[in-house]
């Protein structure tokens, strides 16, 4: 089943344009989201989900064991491993690490962008190459009801009109993830940076808001202002846009207003990002967005298609996160190791 929503402006096709080119009032208790792909699986019965906040707190998610995909060693100068989580009925995620060979537990970015955005370019050599030169490891997924986690729903119900599922899920998707990457005890968790785009960059913020994990924060043109954005983003579809200003939705997103959690981001660093000439979020919710920052955010804004193009070489604005990333101290040795040489 294909995403519901076309790519309507560059605000969406911010990263998707340029990787295409490289390729030439709801109960704070919910039962963990539909559908149940198999219903003889008994793992996820006792799941429930706060769709109320970003913490994980009020949830009961029950993490399985993960499974392997593929490992990818043919490229020289890294490693690619796709992995299967799932901690949800009917929701495995496609989860792609990406690690630099010779560098023993480098510092990690996670990578998500908008809706409707899918795992294609974690399987674009030019695009994995980009994420870890420098030396990074990177780690690529997508947000709930996006690509491969879009089925078995009704064609109603798509992103926006369970925005609040979306972007609550999703930041706890974030978390769990990161839970996961501690697990596997070879990448440097004391450096995690975290880069997001469009609604990938307000799910960003609301895990940020609540995680601390995350050290350093990139983000470009997120969504939110909800009443203003859905009342007039030309990404809403019009012929649906009635049912996305009714305060029985607007009550439910609330919760997850960007404008509420930018001041809580607990990032050491913290930079956003816009494109002056996109127009999924208007200008009024972009100003409102400004605004919100915690004072010391970096705020980097892009006036023309040309200017964006040339911060984002390959697809990636890398140079930044990874700037602030390497600023922060390396973990010290454990007692009675050696440090191991660089390789």
């Amino acid at each position: 089943m294909f995403a519901r929503a076309p790519f309507t402006s560059i605000g969406t096709l911010a990263l998707g344009i340029a990787l295409l080119s490289l390729t030439s009032t709801v109960a704070a208790q919910l039962s963990a989201s539909p559908p149940i792909a198999d219903p003889a699986d008994n793992r996820f019965r006792d799941v429930t989900e706060d769709w109320t906040s970003p913490a994980l707190g009020g949830s009961h998610l029950l993490p399985v064991a993960p499974l392997a995909g593929f490992v990818d060693d043919t490229h020289p100068g890294y490693i690619v491993q796709l992995i299967q989580l799932q901690w949800r009925w009917g929701d495995p995620i496609d989860v792609y690490v990406m690690k630099p060979k010779g560098i023993k537990n480098p510092p990690v970015i996670l990578n998500l962008y908008g809706y409707p955005a899918d795992t294609d370019p974690y399987k674009n050599e030019i695009f994995q190459n980009a994420l870890i030169k420098d030396g990074f490891a990177a780690v690529g997924f997508v947000s709930a009801l996006t690509g491969h986690r879009y089925h078995d729903r009704p064609m109603k119900e798509w992103f926006l009109s369970e925005l609040q599922e979306s972007l609550a899920t999703s930041a706890h998707d974030v978390q769990i993830v990161l839970n996961y990457l501690v697990t596997r005890g070879d990448l440097d968790m004391t450096r995690v940076g975290m880069f997001g785009q469009g609604s990938g960059a307000t799910i960003a913020v609301l895990a940020s808001a609540v995680d601390p994990r995350i050290k350093v924060l990139d983000i470009l043109d997120p969504w939110g202002d909800w009443p203003t954005w859905m009342a007039t983003s030309p990404f809403v579809p019009k012929e649906e846009q009635a049912d996305f200003v009714k305060p029985a939705f607007l009550k439910k997103v609330v919760v997850l207003e960007p404008l509420q959690w930018l001041p809580k981001v607990q990032a050491k660093k913290f930079r956003l990002q816009q494109n002056l000439f996109e127009t999924d979020t208007p200008k009024a919710s972009k100003e409102k967005l400004r605004a919100a920052v915690p004072a010391g955010t970096t705020v980097v804004l892009y006036k023309t298609l040309p200017e964006f193009n040339a911060a984002f070489p390959h697809s990636t604005n890398l140079e930044w996160i990874e700037h602030e990333l390497r600023a922060f101290p390396e973990p010290l040795p454990a007692p009675g190791k050696v440090r191991a040489q660089p390789q």
